[in-house]
C-alpha cells in the first residue's frame, strides 16, 4: 500500500481514538471547570463503565446490539451515581480543598480498582459489537487518462468504528447545547464564573457539584462502553485514558470545554498517525514533550484565560 492510503487510514484510526479521548477528556475537564477539583480516580470511572458493559452485554441474552445499547444506558448511570455518591461522602465532607481532594480521590481510584479485581477478575474480557462490516476504501490516483478510483488491498475499516465516531459527535454537540441553551448549563456555568455570587442567588451549588461529578464520570463510562468492543475490558484500563486526559486537558487549557475538544482531536490524530507510521510508544512521548512546551511557554492551555 503506498503512502496516501495509509495516511487515510492513520487518520481514521486516529479520529476514533480522538472521539473517545474526546469524551473521556470533557469529564475530567468539566470537573474542574466548575468545582476546581483534580479528580484522580477519573480513569476508574472509565474503567467501571467498560466493566459494566460487559457485565450487562454478557447478562442480556439475544442480538449484541441489545447488550450494547443495555450497556450505553446502564454504564453511565451507574458511573455517575457512584461518582455523587464519593462527591457526597469524601468530597463534600473535606470541603473541596484542592490538596485533600486529591488524596480522597487518589484513595477513591484504589477502591474502585479493587473492587472491580474482587467482583470481575483479572482477566480482559471483550465485549461483542452490535455490528461490525468491513468497508473497503476507495483511493484515486491521478494517470495518463485522469482520475481513477481503485481499491487498495487492506484499505478498510468497519463499520463500527465509523459508529464510533459519529457518535461521539452526537454526544460532544449534545452536550454542547445543554451547557450553552439549558437551565442546568446556566447553574453549572454560573458556578463555574463565581461560587460566591451563585451561592448568594440561591444556586443550590452543593447540588450543582454533584451533578457535575456524576456527570463527568458519566462522560468517562459512555467513552469507554463506545471504545470496549474494539478493546477489552480489564480492571487496570484507567491508566492510559487518565494520563491522555490530563494531558489533554492541559494543553486545551484548565476548564476550556473548546479547548480541551481542540486538543483531543490533536492529541488522538497524531497518536493514530504517529502509531502507524512509527511506534505508539513515540507517540506518547512526543505528546509528554508537548506539555512541557505548553507548560512553560503558555501554562494557562491554548484556550485557558490567565489567573487574575
Amino acid at each position: 500500500m503506498d503512502f496516501g492510503p495509509h495516511l487515510l487510514l492513520a487518520v481514521l484510526e486516529g479520529a476514533v481514538g480522538a472521539s473517545v479521548l474526546a469524551l473521556t477528556a470533557l469529564g475530567l475537564s468539566l470537573v474542574f471547570g466548575v468545582m476546581r477539583v483534580v479528580n484522580v480516580a477519573h480513569g476508574e470511572f472509565f474503567m467501571l463503565g467498560a466493566v459494566v458493559a460487559w457485565f450487562v452485554a454478557d447478562t442480556l441474552a439475544g442480538h449484541p446490539a441489545v447488550g450494547f445499547v443495555g450497556a450505553l444506558l446502564i454504564a453511565p448511570l451507574v458511573a455517575g451515581a457512584v461518582a455523587m455518591a464519593v462527591d457526597r461522602l469524601v468530597l463534600k465532607q473535606v470541603h473541596y480543598d484542592p490538596e485533600a481532594t486529591i488524596v480522597g480521590t487518589i484513595g477513591i481510584l484504589y477502591i474502585l480498582q479493587q473492587t472491580a479485581l474482587m467482583t470481575y477478575g483479572p482477566e480482559a474480557r471483550p465485549v461483542e459489537p452490535p455490528f461490525s462490516h468491513r468497508i473497503a476504501l476507495p483511493w484515486f490516483e491521478w494517470t495518463e487518462e485522469g482520475f481513477e478510483m481503485f481499491y487498495p488491498w487492506g484499505l478498510s475499516i468497519t463499520s463500527y468504528k465509523l459508529f464510533v465516531i459519529a457518535a461521539a459527535v452526537l454526544i460532544l454537540l449534545t452536550f454542547w447545547a445543554i451547557l450553552s441553551r439549558s437551565r442546568y448549563g446556566l447553574l453549572m456555568r454560573a458556578t463555574q464564573l463565581d461560587r460566591e455570587t451563585a451561592l448568594a442567588f440561591g444556586i443550590p451549588v452543593g447540588r450543582v457539584y454533584s451533578l457535575v461529578f456524576g456527570l463527568g464520570a458519566g462522560l468517562a463510562a459512555l467513552a469507554a462502553v463506545l471504545i470496549v468492543p474494539i478493546q477489552q475490558a480489564h480492571y487496570l484500563m484507567a491508566g492510559e485514558p487518565l494520563l491522555l486526559s490530563f494531558i489533554v486537558v492541559i494543553i486545551g487549557g484548565l476548564g476550556s470545554v473548546r479547548g480541551t475538544v481542540v486538543a483531543a482531536l490533536l492529541i488522538g490524530m497524531s497518536d493514530g498517525i504517529i502509531s502507524v507510521f512509527l511506534s505508539p510508544t513515540l507517540s506518547k512521548i512526543l505528546a509528554t514533550l508537548l506539555v512541557a512546551l505548553v507548560l512553560v511557554f503558555r501554562p494557562q492551555g491554548l484556550f485557558g484565560t490567565k489567573a487574575a
